[in-house]
């Protein structure tokens, strides 16, 4: 379990909770570090503070999303409005808790994430919009039954704007879920790849489904 506190009084309780209830915790103190491990290791769930030095709790809940990552996130607030609590779950935690907190409550909310995460379907393999289709395991896309020979970027890219299919996907959620940079280089590198992408699923094809929305972004899917 991954632990994101910037008070050490309140991380190491929780922690030390955690672990005696035989929870392995990491514990980190920033959001970036946060996002940082959250992205290089495999955790049942997250604690995460909402305020916190560098990115904060609802940016990295955000950028985790963006990812794909589906972690089970519990994300700790002294912000405890309805507005405050709301954005905090809109932005992809799955539970929100006010501080301050029992430690039993934290515990119990968890629990009941991870019994909902070890309940749920089993890992999608096969992705599909319309009549293009991309399987994970062997690694092949076809469109209307027709093979589609793509770039290892061009896959990872194809499967982003799959699993967000029907919504508008921005250059920064590309640039760092593709490609891994957390700035904007200040190059073209997401058109040459997006125009490479459209020429292969879409050409010669009635119905488009990679779409530019100026000013915006992408979206892949059937435009009505």
């Amino acid at each position: 379990m991954l632990m994101v506190e910037d008070e050490p009084v309140i991380a190491n309780f929780v922690a030390r909770g955690l672990r005696e209830a035989g929870h392995n915790v990491d514990a980190v103190g920033t959001g970036t570090d946060g996002l940082h491990r959250a992205r290089e290791e495999t955790y049942d769930a997250i604690v995460l503070d909402r305020m916190l030095p560098g990115i904060d709790g609802i940016e990295v809940v955000r950028r985790l999303r963006a990812d794909g990552n589906r972690t089970p996130v519990l994300m700790l607030s002294s912000l405890a409005e309805v507005e405050q609590r709301v954005e905090g779950l809109r932005s992809g935690a799955d539970d929100y808790l006010a501080k301050p907190f029992a430690f039993i409550e934290v515990l119990a909310r968890l629990d009941a994430l991870l019994r909902r995460q070890s309940g749920s379907a089993e890992e999608v393999t096969r992705l599909r919009v319309a009549d293009l289709e991309m399987d994970l395991l062997k690694r092949s896309v076809r469109r209307g039954g027709q093979l589609l020979e793509l770039q290892p970027r061009e896959f990872r890219l194809l499967e982003y704007l799959m699993r967000h299919a029907d919504q508008v996907v921005t250059r920064t959620m590309l640039l760092e879920a593709v490609w891994d940079y957390h700035f904007d280089p200040q190059t073209n590198v997401i058109d040459v790849h997006i125009s490479k992408l459209r020429q292969k699923i879409d050409r010669d094809r009635d119905v488009a489904l990679l779409h530019t929305v100026r000013g915006s972004g992408y979206l892949l899917g059937v435009r009505r």
